[in-house]
């Protein structure tokens, strides 16, 4: 990204399975800009930390086994490439054993610090830039252009995200999902550290009813009218 071009960072926050990684890649693609999945990070973080043989809920061991993190993580909307150590983990990061631990290792203050500063890094080279994950407004650029937080019904997230595991030809149980997205609701939104919430200004999108087309084309639209916005802003001070 160059840095003499305008800058539009646009933040997408939401819980599991509302289609926040699908629709910010392709978000990116349609507006021509970079992407950054911010909740890869915690997962190659957390599969890490496994592979070190530590307790998730160890705080201290956690921030020893995740302070040294070869990771490489790309920003090309096109293509996923996330590395741990040279190692591509693109896949290994979705496996249940990482979802089922990386709310316990987000939730560390120390771990969210040290990527929070890769992210602003990232998303600091001008043009449009497009973040997904559940602090992005909130935290991680709470100054961000344009600001939107993805909802569903926990029902519809589950049943989106059994199906998405099984396309992919991970096992997966409704029912088991289904609890699985309720807990991790519930203790992403409890957290002490950057706790799961919308922003104050940002727009909130029920994807519930809607197509991915659909959902596509009201954040087109809304970072359209963002754009406008900012440009009427700047003439009217010239």
């Amino acid at each position: 990204m160059s840095s003499s071009t305008p800058t539009r960072r646009i933040a997408i926050d939401g819980p599991a399975g509302t289609g926040k990684s699908t629709l910010a890649r392709l978000l990116a693609e349609r507006l021509g800009g970079a992407y950054l999945d911010t909740g890869a990070m915690y997962r190659v973080a957390t599969l890490q930390v496994l592979r070190a043989g530590v307790d998730p809920d160890d705080s201290a061991a956690v921030i020893a086994a995740s302070a040294d993190l070869p990771m490489e993580i790309g920003t090309d909307a096109g293509s996923e490439r996330i590395l741990l150590g040279g190692e591509d983990v693109s896949e290994e990061i979705r496996s249940a054993r990482v979802t089922g631990a990386v709310s316990a290792v987000s939730a560390v203050p120390e771990v969210r610090a040290t990527l929070v500063g890769v992210q602003r890094r990232l998303a600091s080279g001008g043009g449009t830039v497009v973040l997904e994950g559940r602090d992005i407004g909130t935290v991680v650029l709470p100054d961000a252009e344009v600001k939107v937080y993805l909802t569903a019904s926990p029902e519809i997230r589950a049943r989106r995200r059994t199906e998405q595991d099984l396309a992919a030809g991970r096992d997966a149980d409704y029912a088991e999902v289904l609890a699985a997205v309720i807990e991790r609701d519930r203790k992403d939104s409890t957290r002490a550290a950057s706790p799961l919430r919308p922003a104050a200004d940002a727009t909130v999108v029920d994807t519930s009813t809607l197509t991915l087309d659909e959902v596509l084309d009201r954040l087109v639209a809304l970072a359209d009218s963002t754009d406008a916005s900012r440009s009427d802003t700047a003439e009217g001070n010239a």
